[in-house]
């Protein structure tokens, strides 16, 4: 060796050194901190990620820093190969005077899985390059294909998803089957679950089609008609920006076993929409503080959610075809109110919907009778079925009117029997249930005062607010799909100036209407607008009134009353209330 080459040999073994103090320091942090430090074993990652074939790619220059194993070496290097022990250190020396980069070096040898590297051959050039900061290195790269990619950025945790997610390919032939699935989840544990799901599908498919019906068959009936389906619903409602460290796949599994606690916590069935909606209503911001608000604030003086919620719910969904699938009654058990099951028994015939009967039980009454519990169960089963719609019915303990609230987030319209409206009083409106339910109730709630009304013919109460809004959305579906008579009611307190504008309101749910489709007749009429609205109501024969919620807060409600509660004091007929 000359005297040359020995200087440059005595350098690199101080760089050696260097690189071996540099591991040692690595690798004692990395206790603390839970750094992954080790090399991957190629072996190892082939077994777990399932090689599908390998093809020869030739020569290419490759980053440096997307190489993360070794083949045979992978216990003698960090995951930045940094050497581990001092027995290759004069081998490495020798490696590092013989250049000055590396240029002078012949190629390495690497497996490509995804876009991470594994060195066959050359371990020690690659030590080298990381040493002097070179970004590519030489390499005869042979591509291996595994039915699930790597990356060289991917954790141990990472890494064991993958091999999970390998093995579920591995079991039912997704990837070949739907090429363009993607099931790969950071709920390592859960494809367990998903494999269930594919059983479960393939037990009713067999039922359904009166066959035997293969596995790869239930897979992609599964993927298509349950999976995808679901996935859909997630995408155009935005819930993958309230969970961006998630999946798809995860949030298929959250929202099966989301729905799953729903319906143990109800007592029915949940579809898959209702589940979603849910889980997105408590991820967006403030959900937490008001649930908070809820626990310390009266119920009577909650001002309920927003208006438009329900609508905008409904739209996100994309599913505006029926309006009503799901409909919440209360039912009381009194002779008397079982009109009120009978009109949603009507509504639900023609929306082709279900019925969600609950009755509450009063907590402070220790000594409840359960044969006449079974009785009103009975009746309400008898009825339903009599009618041909489908019904569950619950019983449920303590407050009436936060019982029916908290259940109303997973219906799309409440119905109740309304045999003590809200008084005259600030009283008798604080002790009122159906006041705190009109106010909190984030769905329209239909009460029935007497008998059953046929629905033929609305009038909808129109004033140009938030809720009045969202009656004429209500309206507008109504007439168009049922194809009832509407009349669209706008009042004025004064002439002059306040008819010009309530003309001007009109005309807006004119130009809605018409827009839609929908044929109706328009008054504007000047007085007081509950009596006015009264009046007009027996005089166009409506058999049923549309219009908004309390347009005050809950406390001037409380105080002022409205024109909903004049209204309510009054009609006859059934009303629909929206919010």
């Amino acid at each position: 060796m000359s005297s040359q080459n020995k200087i440059y040999y005595q350098a690199a073994l101080e760089d050696f050194q260097q690189a071996r103090r540099q591991a040692a320091m690595q690798q004692l942090l990395a206790r603390f901190t839970g750094e992954q430090t080790e090399l991957l074993s190629y072996e190892d990652i082939r077994q777990k990620l399932k090689v599908t074939n390998m093809r020869e790619r030739g020569l290419h220059d490759i980053p440096v820093d997307k190489i993360i194993g070794s083949v045979g070496r992978y216990k003698d290097f960090t995951r930045s190969f940094l050497p581990i022990s001092d027995s290759g250190g004069q081998r490495w020396a020798r490696v590092k005077a013989a250049i000055s980069d590396l240029s002078g070096l012949p190629p390495i040898e690497v497996y490509q899985l995804g876009d991470a590297y594994f060195v066959i051959d050359g371990n020690h050039r690659v030590s080298i390059a990381r040493q002097i900061e070179s970004p590519t290195i030489s390499a005869y790269v042979t591509e291996v294909k595994t039915r699930v990619p790597l990356t060289a950025t991917d954790d141990p945790n990472e890494i064991i998803c993958k091999s999970r997610y390998a093995e579920f390919l591995e079991h039912t032939n997704l990837d070949k089957l739907r090429p363009e699935a993607d099931l790969l989840m950071t709920f390592c544990a859960q494809y367990s679950q998903l494999l269930n799901h594919i059983d479960v599908h393939r037990y009713y498919m067999g039922l359904d089609f009166q066959r035997d019906v293969s596995y790869e068959e239930a897979v992609g009936h599964w993927y298509d008609e349950v999976y995808m389906p679901v996935v859909q619903m997630i995408r155009e409602q935005g819930i993958m920006r309230d969970f961006p460290e998630r999946t798809e796949a995860d949030m298929y599994v959250l929202l099966a076993d989301h729905r799953a606690e729903l319906e143990n916590a109800l007592g029915w069935d949940v579809d898959t929409g209702t589940a979603v909606s849910d889980m997105k209503r408590k991820k967006k911001p403030g959900a937490a503080l008001a649930r908070v608000i809820e626990a310390v604030v009266p119920d009577e003086l909650e001002s309920g959610p927003a208006p438009g919620q329900w609508r905008q719910e409904r739209l996100d969904r994309r599913n505006l075809d029926r309006l009503f699938e799901e409909t919440l009654v209360a039912i009381s058990g009194q002779p008397k109110d079982w009109r009120v099951l009978d009109q949603a028994i009507m509504m639900m015939q023609r929306e082709n919907g279900r019925l969600r009967g609950i009755f509450v039980l009063d907590s402070k009454d220790e000594q409840q009778d359960e044969a006449a519990i079974e009785a009103i169960r009975a009746e309400f089963q008898t009825r339903t079925a009599e009618a041909g719609v489908q019904a569950d019915f619950s019983v449920e303990q303590g407050n009436v009117a936060r019982q029916i609230v908290s259940r109303a987030a997973y219906s799309d319209l409440v119905m109740m029997a309304l045999n003590c409206p809200p008084g005259t009083s600030i009283l008798e409106r604080l002790t009122s249930g159906v006041q705190t339910i009109l106010q909190r109730t984030p769905r329209p709630v239909m009460v029935v005062p007497t008998a059953v009304s046929p629905l033929q013919h609305a009038l909808l109460a129109y004033d140009g607010s938030p809720k009045s809004e969202e009656a004429l959305f209500v309206a507008t579906y109504l007439a168009s799909r049922w194809q009832i008579q509407l009349t669209v009611a706008t009042i004025s307190s004064g002439s002059n100036g306040k008819l010009e504008a309530a003309e001007r309101i009109l005309s807006r749910a004119r130009t809605y209407l018409s827009l839609a489709g929908v044929s109706a007749d328009y008054l504007v009429q000047v007085g007081p607008t509950a009596d006015t609205l009264l009046a007009m109501a027996e005089k166009e024969g409506a058999d049923f009134m549309i219009m908004g919620g309390f347009g005050r807060s809950s406390m001037r409600s409380l105080v002022l009353g409205s024109t909903l509660n004049r209204v309510l004091l009054v009609y006859k007929q059934p009303i629909l209330i929206c919010r």
